[in-house]
């Protein structure tokens, strides 16, 4: 592949002129990368040994109000290589029944979780004098059958098993060896040397990885057309790490515990971890479940004041049965700690939304690493990093949480990105998290480390990203852009400079020469400090290329509109819609002088637009012919935009009068699509296909794949792959002509998104999902695409792009994630690129990186501008390697985590199952969790523990598991499945983080009290409130922003003032059941609402409807359903999915 590429006009900032001319190395060297293995197939596995039971409860002294005792559930650990050994039947957790099968023992009232508000209840822990077991008979219990394994790492080494599994390859430690990693701190450094470490000090090496036509047209006259965290007691250090000056100072006194650190290791982890099945218990022998609860719902606790309807009827719905093999046990009692605590001491201030960037939630390190005066700038890879190490202190991020004792773990405002441990000089110039991060900031020496710690190694890309707001992109007009002559890695801020004429690639570690007009600084227009030059100060940079990297001249701006005139398009309204759009935008449209248009319209026929300069007015060409079709006037269907704006805007005023009265509702969308790509074959540029129905006639006709009885079925979901290969044919042939294609789909019938997303996925194109449009019935959704349409017409974008992603040495790319084509192992096709476009990766670590303090990724975007300029963005982010697990733990994002993790399984649903999906994202959490307590921690505690970094995971699993993609046993529209799935491949993590999890927050009482001001602007800022019912109460309003859609839920009791000053009515039975807009009203409270909901739309691309709901409205089941902590017909509570995994991890 030659270097030449691919530019476009983005970004703002400086434009700096460079000397004479040097021709650069050419092209983007595609480097030998591994073949991409995908991931293997779920697999069955032996049976456990018998199910594990730990020793007696031994309550230990109160500490404070109250004292945690031994675990619940904690491990004995038994004899190395796996074996299970069953104690006495005296501990309080045994497994034996389904998850709701909760049965208090005798003289203990039922089972019920403390309140989030008010203050802690009297606890005293439960006394256990006697072995007896407090469960039924164990014969109650089914025997397990197998279990099934579910992994996303790739990489593992093999492992004896008697089928295929997904396997972390982590060999067990020799029996002799203490239980648990880092026994005490090291003497001195452990980390990062600059040398090579000792060979008897690193981790072993990874393991290997598993491998025209004769067709006739009329010309007719255009004319009427009919028929054609909170925190409890204080947590104990558990790292092995000491606080300077406390070397001496003791513990507090902890419960006595089954762990023995002189007995063999715990053995492996179980490799299958199934979610309960939602559905109806076994029935048989299995144990039966306990009547249904009349009052409040099992599984939720006490109440909060006016407890709602919902709560009975959702809540205490069926109980729920355990999966097989693997039954959540009887619980006698919550752990009493469990109660609503102060903040986090972590928490962030409140700054909202979480696309904000916001400062650290951690505490401020102190400098570990001072620079000497006049030392290396930050081009320079300083000694300093010799010392880089996690081992000095206990950091914020490894801070110990028992996630079954602190309750408000969720922070008050955004979670911002990891700070990677870098030295500063390094960190002030790394790229910016919004645009590239990564799931770990600190990467594993090798992919065994990477294997223990369970936790997925990917980035995550926002390469487009508009960037003349929040960030400076210093744009470089150079006749030499810098590369390695090896590797091609564009120059930035982490090379090495041995001299003033030589520099040292980050990734490959050649050694360049600077070239002569490089020794220029054009900002300070001075001569011989290369170091100074913009492309080593700056992480993110825009280059306009010269001519080398263009394979043909650079090509215009062409759109072409591709439209639905269906009878059920014209029903829906949305023609006008769009005309009045492009009417109203036609002069905003990205491009130049050269720029063309052309339309399409279609319903059993293919109708051309003739629009050629010269005719009074446009000339419709009808083509019947949609076996064989072809395009009537090819040199007149696309015009000049300038040159013909006036025919282009007469057609605009009258396509919609064209087609009122048809009745034609056959849907022709194959033979469109196939006459677009002839169209624009020559020229490349951009679809717009605007669809409201199955397409029902030619190439490409669907039929209707959907039992709408199967919808809130709990089994696999079915369908979820493409029904016919045609459109994904059809978008590859468009992307080897860089021809991409977005879709509207404006329908209330099903469309089969599964099949036509392919023409828009292949092509890097761009899916809109607007479900139930009319121009009538729904408004809010006509309000949403009006606005959506304004955005995609207006907004810059990249012609005949392709983005090269590289790593440095020992690291390689196996998986890409969104909307794309890969040409080569690290080449990705992308006709079009917007600014709303996201991508994502998976890493694997080839060889070990034992002689590497960092290692750098870079993205390089190479696109054509709207005006016609070669331009080249690239974006560079280096991070620190680590040898140790904590260290790895420590620089866990767990965003990125649950964002890399949400594309795996969006893959895997389509793949084998949807059901699969579910197990593998589960096992994430298990796995990680399970690893982090047996291997990161050196003293082990009761409960289910994660360090504070992780503290949210279990979480942001759940809320993927209640996500309308992945649910089960909830109705959910096969196309909104499929739409939503489609979302969170494709969206930026910032955006797909308010559909995971969204924000709730209260409104009826914002207060100017730690506002922003922007813009003249005074924003409120209330606090992020937790995803759950005990939050609401009937005398409030409260906002969800769930990324698309918003809902304001008003209590039947709310503030009158609110609804008279903000809401606009006189009382609660005054306000509409179909209100979609706030009323702009003179009032303080009425400015206040308005201000922060507005800013909170600011933050995004695409337009969130608002939904205004009472609280007797239809739409309530909404709102509901988002909230993700509480327990419905089909889903575990929050509480009830952390004693799951700690069931998991103590087996």
């Amino acid at each position: 592949m030659s270097s030449t590429g691919f530019n476009s006009r983005n970004g703002t900032g400086q434009t700096y002129a460079n000397g004479p001319s040097q021709n650069p190395g050419m092209g983007f060297n595609i480097g030998s990368q591994a073949p991409y293995s995908p991931m293997p197939t779920k697999g069955p596995v032996a049976p456990g040994a018998g199910l594990y039971n730990s020793g007696p409860y031994q309550p230990g002294p109160p500490a404070g109000p109250y004292q945690p005792g031994p675990p619940a559930g904690a491990y004995q650990p038994g004899p190395p290589a796996g074996a299970f050994q069953s104690g006495p039947q005296a501990g309080p957790y045994q497994p034996a029944a389904p998850v709701s099968s909760y049965h208090p023992p005798p003289g203990q009232p039922p089972l019920t979780r403390p309140p989030m508000g008010g203050p802690p209840p009297t606890l005293t822990p439960p006394q256990s004098s006697s072995p007896a077991p407090r469960m039924p008979h164990a014969q109650a219990t089914p025997p397990p059958p197998a279990a099934m394994s579910h992994n996303y790492y790739p990489n593992q080494p093999p492992q004896q098993s008697p089928s295929p599994a997904w396997q972390y390859g982590a060999a067990a430690p020799p029996a002799a060896a203490p239980h648990g990693a880092m026994r005490a701190p090291p003497s001195g450094p452990v980390g990062n040397h600059v040398g090579p470490m000792n060979p008897a000090a690193t981790l072993p090496p990874p393991q290997p990885s598993p491998s025209s036509s004769s067709a006739g047209y009329a010309p007719t006259p255009l004319v009427p057309h009919s028929t054609a965290p909170g925190s409890g007691p204080g947590p104990v250090p558990l790292h092995g790490y000491t606080q300077p000056g406390n070397a001496s100072s003791t513990p507090p006194p902890m419960a006595p515990h089954p762990y023995q650190p002189a007995s063999a290791p715990y053995g492996a982890l179980p490799t299958g971890h199934a979610m309960p099945p939602m559905g109806p218990p076994p029935m048989g022998n299995a144990t039966p479940p306990p009547p249904k609860a009349e009052g409040p719902a099992a599984g939720n606790g006490h109440q909060a004041p006016y407890a709602f309807n919902h709560l009975e009827n959702k809540m205490a719905g069926a109980p729920q049965s355990g999966p097989p093999g693997r039954h959540l046990g009887h619980y006698p009692s919550l752990p009493p700690g469990y109660n609503n605590t102060p903040a986090s001491p972590g928490a962030a201030p409140p700054m909202h939304p979480p696309m904000q960037t916001a400062p650290s939630q951690y505490p401020p390190q102190p400098q570990l690493y001072p620079q000497p005066p006049g030392g290396p700038g930050p081009a320079q890879m300083s000694s300093s990093l010799a010392s880089l190490s996690l081992q000095g202190n206990t950091p914020e991020a490894l801070r110990v949480v028992n996630l079954l004792q602190e309750r408000n773990l969720l922070p008050a405002g955004p979670i911002p990105a990891p700070t990677p441990p870098l030295p500063q000089d390094l960190q002030k110039v790394n790229c910016n998290p919004e645009v590239f991060r990564c799931t770990l900031s600190s990467i594993p020496q090798t992919q065994s480390l990477l294997n223990k710690a369970k936790l997925p190694l990917g980035l995550l890309l926002h390469p487009f990203k508009d960037l003349s707001v929040t960030l400076q992109l210093p744009v470089v007009t150079s006749s030499t852009i810098v590369r390695c002559r090896s590797c091609r890695t564009y120059i930035n801020p982490f090379v090495s400079f041995l001299d003033q004429r030589r520099w040292k690639c980050n990734l490959c570690f050649r050694v360049n020469d600077v070239p002569e007009e490089f020794m220029y600084n054009p900002i300070s227009r001075s001569y011989g400090e290369p170091q100074k030059r913009p492309e080593v100060q700056n992480a993110t940079i825009e280059f306009i290329a010269p001519s080398e990297y263009m394979l043909r001249p650079p090509q215009p701006a062409v759109y072409l509109f591709v439209l639905d005139v269906s009878h059920n398009a014209v029903e829906t309204g949305y023609l006008n819609v769009v005309c009045q759009s492009l009417l109203d935008n036609i002069s905003a449209l990205p491009g130049d002088t050269r720029t063309k248009v052309g339309f399409i319209t279609f319903d059993s026929t293919i109708h051309f637009y003739n629009l050629q300069e010269g005719l009074s007015q446009p000339q419709m060409l009808i083509v019947s012919d949609i076996e064989e079709i072809f395009l009537p006037t090819p040199d007149s269907l696309l015009v000049n935009l300038n040159e013909c704006k006036e025919l282009v805007q007469d057609l605009l005023k009258s396509l919609p009068h064209i087609f009122e009265k048809t009745m034609e509702t056959q849907s022709a969308l194959g033979p469109a699509l196939q006459a677009a790509f002839k169209l624009l074959s020559p020229t490349g540029g951009r679809v717009s296909v605007f669809q409201t129905q199955l397409p029902s006639m030619g190439v490409g006709a669907l039929k209707s794949r959907e039992d709408p009885n199967q919808r809130a079925s709990a089994k696999d979901i079915q369908h979820l792959a493409p029904a016919t290969d045609f459109y994904k044919k059809l978008a590859l042939d468009c992307s080897g002509q860089q021809v991409a294609v977005d879709l509207f789909l404006l329908s209330a019938q099903y469309c089969d998104l599964a099949s036509l997303g392919c023409i828009s996925r292949y092509s890097a194109g761009s899916v809109y999902y607007y479900p139930s449009y009319h121009h009538q019935h729904n408004p809010a959704q006509v309000e949403r695409f009006e606005k959506d349409l304004k955005r995609y017409l207006t907004r810059k974008i990249g012609f005949e792009a392709v983005m090269r992603i590289r790593c440095t040495k020992g690291l390689s790319i196996h998986t890409f994630h969104g909307n794309f084509f890969v040409r080569s192992t690290d080449l990705l096709s992308l006709p079009n690129v917007n600014p709303d476009a996201g991508f994502a990766v998976q890493m694997s670590i080839e060889e070990n990186l034992v002689d590497m303090q960092v290692v750098s990724f870079q993205a390089a975007l190479l696109y054509t501008s709207s005006k016609g300029e070669r331009r080249i963005r690239v974006h560079t982010l280096c991070l620190p390697v680590v040898n140790s697990l904590t260290d790895v733990f420590a620089g866990a994002d767990v965003q990125a985590v649950t964002g890399l993790l949400a594309s795996m399984a969006v893959d895997r649903s389509v793949s084998a199952s949807l059901g699969d999906a579910r197990d593998a994202m589960t096992n994430a959490a298990i796995d990680s969790l399970a690893s982090y307590r047996h291997a990161a921690l050196t003293i082990q505690q009761p409960g289910l523990l994660a360090p504070a970094c992780l503290r949210l995971f279990p979480l942001y699993v759940l809320a993927l598991l209640k996500q309308k993609a992945f649910r089960t046993g909830t109705s959910t529209r096969l196309d909104d499945r499929v739409f939503s799935m489609c979302q969170l491949k494709f969206q930026p993590l910032v955006y797909a983080m308010l559909m995971i999890h969204p924000t709730l927050y209260r409104v009826d009482d914002l207060s100017d009290q730690g506002a922003l001001n922007i813009s003249e602007r005074t924003i409120p800022q209330p606090r992020e409130l937790q995803l759950s019912v005990e939050k609401l109460c009937r005398e409030g309003a409260f906002l969800m922003d769930a990324g698309s859609v918003m809902h304001l839920w008003v209590g039947r009791s709310c503030n009158p003032s609110f609804l008279t000053q903000v809401l606009g009515v006189p009382d609660y039975a005054a306000l509409p059941q179909n209100m979609y807009q706030l009323p702009e009203l003179e009032t303080a409270e009425s400015q206040r609402t308005r201000a922060f909901i507005g800013w909170l739309r600011e933050q995004r691309p695409f337009y969130p409807s608002l939904h205004i709901i009472r609280d007797d409205s239809p739409q309530k089941g909404d709102f509901m359903q988002n909230m993700i902590e509480d327990r419905t017909e089909s889903a575990l509570s929050y509480y009830e999915f952390l004693l799951h995994i700690q069931q998991q991890i103590s087996k």
